[in-house]
């Protein structure tokens, strides 16, 4: 998997290192991403704002990179505005179930896919939030749109066997 800065909600990638970072998403209420995601740019005249997930599936992959530890839950967001603040006329594009906090540990990556049939006119902006129910703390996420998720629970195998 290849991973486009361009296209990183929420961390950051270090420019030497290539390190990524998540973002910090404490506290209780809504939590917004760090970067947002233009499509306007991408389209003939970029004036209009692409269709987000036409044609092949796209999906936002969330990936924890410090586990919470106090609080209740958190629901992951994709969300489109038309401002790069994510303030004005933000929709929901596609949500998760709200995780409880002890499902949450380092590595776990939650995949959400990006609906190509979404009931909405695509907006310029889009982005991630974070609904935290009680007051998180110790919270580190890196979010970022791709083509295909990763599979990480599908590659490892139970260890301790012998062949012989």
């Amino acid at each position: 998997m290849i991973l486009d800065a361009l296209l990183l909600l929420s961390g950051s990638v270090a420019a030497g290192t290539g390190v990524l970072t998540g973002q910090a998403a404490n506290g209780a209420g809504s939590i917004l991403s760090t970067n947002t995601i233009d499509w306007a740019p991408l389209t003939l005249g970029g004036n209009q704002a692409g269709d987000l997930g036409a044609g092949e599936n796209l999906f936002v992959e969330f990936s924890i990179l410090t586990a919470p530890t106090v609080g209740t839950s958190v629901e992951f967001q994709l969300i489109q505005a038309d401002d790069a603040a994510l303030t004005s006329n933000v929709q929901v594009i596609a949500s998760t179930d709200a995780y409880p906090i002890a499902s949450l540990t380092i590595g776990t990556i939650i995949g959400l896919r990006i609906s190509p049939v979404s009931p909405y006119t695509p907006k310029r902006y889009i982005g991630a939030r974070y609904v935290n129910t009680g007051a998180i703390a110790t919270f580190s996420v890196a979010a970022a749109s791709f083509k295909d998720l990763q599979m990480v629970k599908n590659i490892y195998y139970r260890s301790g066997y012998s062949v012989l």
